[in-house]
């Protein structure tokens, strides 16, 4: 499945998760599938966004492993479905949207954590999430600047 509707469904489900386990194995989903992502970019992405890509595979891989692992039949499994990046920048915006709405359900299940253990993971978590997100603008950036030099170098052609 692409990517697209992988973030799509990714962000239904974790709308849709209502008592604190189910929103913790949402957000277990879209971390693992912001690692799927940023692995597949840094292998046959746009060669401007390898390296951040290394890094958003490796801060999502971190917004994972500070979670309890929920029990999730490998069909169930998002991160395990995607084929297709498809297009990039659509793509990296709605992954961008996707990790935001991930920070601010981390924020609602914190603040109703009974225990400390959850709390910390939640932090922890939406520390990963922000970072993560900003490996993502930092693409996009890194996107608009590329698209703008090959528009410039079209417009302007070197003398021969």
């Amino acid at each position: 499945m692409d990517a697209v509707r992988l973030i799509a469904a990714s962000r239904r489900a974790l709308a849709r998760s209502g008592e604190i386990p189910e929103t913790m194995t949402e957000v277990w989903q879209a971390q693992a599938l912001a690692q799927a992502i940023g692995s597949r970019l840094a292998v046959s992405g746009p060669p401007e966004l390898r390296g951040e890509a290394l890094g958003l595979t490796e801060l999502a891989g971190r917004g994972c492993g500070v979670l309890d692992v929920p029990s999730i039949d490998v069909a169930d499994l998002r991160a395990a479905q995607l084929t297709d990046l498809g297009d990039a920048r659509r793509t990296l915006l709605d992954l961008g949207g996707l990790l935001g709405e991930v920070g601010i359900a981390l924020v609602g299940v914190a603040c109703a954590a009974d225990d400390e253990s959850t709390y910390w993971q939640c932090m922890e978590a939406i520390d990963a999430a922000d970072e993560s997100r900003d490996r993502v603008l930092e693409m996009l950036r890194r996107l608009a600047a590329r698209d703008q030099n090959q528009g410039v170098a079209e417009r302007d052609p070197a003398p021969g």
